[in-house]
């Protein structure tokens, strides 16, 4: 039997330590599978990646696996630099990408660079502008987020999502933001049945657009961290949500959707909510499926934990969210 076929097999019979599958059923995104790569110290991607894919598999029967950074014992940690089961990108037809500052070994890495060469679609959240902090000389250094080199110039985030990391727009943990619609953009099917000022408490990030980009909303901070919250006059809105397209490295060009929100706090709010699951649609080439009341309920008990360095809930396994109704997180 082909090594290939013998692996998939071992993927079908034993779980991966490090990835949860849900299988999906019915839908538009019947046959199609999503692979989330899920590991940032900040914004608890832990708990934003698999909400969304419970969603995405429940509700429109998707396939989704999250991957998830762990430690040697293979409890979910946030940030870490090993992330168990990335050869699930060689059949992804999407690869939805929320983390930060990785340096994986390059076994690991090999099969995320793979993925981008061959073109395929990718969705960015929040961090992702920086996923990647590889130290020059390493086998996969371009895909750091300052790299200089002229061919690959500030790496994976400002070559594939549009922007490296910039800067924070206004105080992060202090200002909320309002994501403002695009008014000349209303009819993108992105938008559809997205309300205006959706409310996330992730600030803003610096959004600076160029001609490849499409924006489609704008995050204005707030003094303060309710939707209440007066609008920070000093500052304008700044680009939080765009599509363009990349290259891959035979001419391909392939779908990019980007937001500069997504903490796990963020997809509280339905519209946001709505506008990822879209945006994810779009990428993966549905748009003719984005329906404006299309189901975004959460899938089980979704009570985020508060972002912040250090606060992700201890102890938790992979396997302990493998239930697509148990609860994110469990308490331990």
């Amino acid at each position: 039997m082909p090594m290939k076929f013998i692996f998939l097999f071992f993927l079908s019979v034993f779980p991966v330590l490090g990835q949860i599958t849900y299988k999906g059923g019915e839908g538009p995104g019947k046959g199609k599978h999503i692979v989330f790569v899920a590991s940032d110290h900040e914004y608890r991607t832990e708990e934003t990646c698999p909400a969304l894919a419970r969603i995405l598999a429940q509700h429109h029967g998707f396939k989704t696996t999250v991957l998830f950074g762990v430690d040697e014992k293979g409890h979910i940690k946030a940030g870490a630099s090993n992330i168990k089961g990335l050869e699930a990108l060689e059949d992804a037809d999407l690869m939805v990408i929320f983390a930060r500052f990785l340096d994986l070994p390059d076994d690991q890495m090999k099969h995320i660079a793979d993925y981008v060469e061959r073109g395929g679609p990718v969705v960015g959240l929040r961090t992702s502008s920086h996923a990647f902090k590889i130290p020059k000389g390493k086998t996969y250094s371009k895909f750091d987020f300052k790299y200089g080199g002229k061919e690959y110039e500030k790496g994976f985030g400002h070559q594939v999502l549009g922007n490296t990391w910039v800067g924070h727009y206004g105080r992060n943990h202090k200002q909320a933001t309002r994501i403002q619609l695009k008014r000349d953009q209303k009819d993108h099917p992105i938008l559809r049945g997205v309300g205006d000022n959706a409310l996330c408490m992730a600030g803003a990030y610096v959004g600076i657009p160029d001609d490849t980009f499409t924006v489609l909303t704008e995050s204005q901070p707030l003094n303060g961290m309710t939707k209440d919250s007066p609008v920070d006059e000093t500052k304008k809105p700044s680009p939080s949500t765009w599509t363009r397209h990349y290259t891959s490295k035979d001419g391909k060009k392939a779908r990019v959707f980007h937001s500069t929100q997504g903490a796990s706090q963020d997809l509280l709010d339905p519209n946001y909510r709505r506008l990822i699951i879209n945006g994810i649609f779009w990428a993966a080439g549905l748009e003719k499926d984005i329906k404006a009341d299309a189901k975004v309920d959460f899938v089980g008990d979704y009570n985020p934990s508060s972002f912040s360095f250090g606060g992700e809930v201890k102890g938790i396994k992979p396997s302990d969210l493998a239930d697509i109704n148990s609860p994110i997180m469990p308490k331990k």
